[in-house]
């Protein structure tokens, strides 16, 4: 899961793609990366240049569950 989120986010992280999204203004982060049935909720910086990962998801149909509590989006 490492591999595939910095290969997705090392290369222009702000720009939305099949798998990454803007997301709608939530208590988590502006972006969402999806990989499987995980989701990485993440940051990006200009100055200095770089992406943080603030949570990382699973979902089980329409819920988002972070270490194990449901998440409402």
């Amino acid at each position: 899961m490492l591999d595939e989120a910095e290969g997705q986010l090392t290369y222009e992280p702000h720009v939305e793609t099949r798998r990454r999204k803007r997301l709608r203004s939530n208590p988590l982060a502006p972006w969402e990366l999806r990989i499987g049935n995980l989701r990485v909720f993440y940051d990006v910086y200009e100055k200095p240049a770089e992406v943080r990962i603030v949570a990382v998801g699973r979902k089980r149909g329409n819920k988002l569950f972070i270490a194990g509590q449901e998440i409402p989006l």
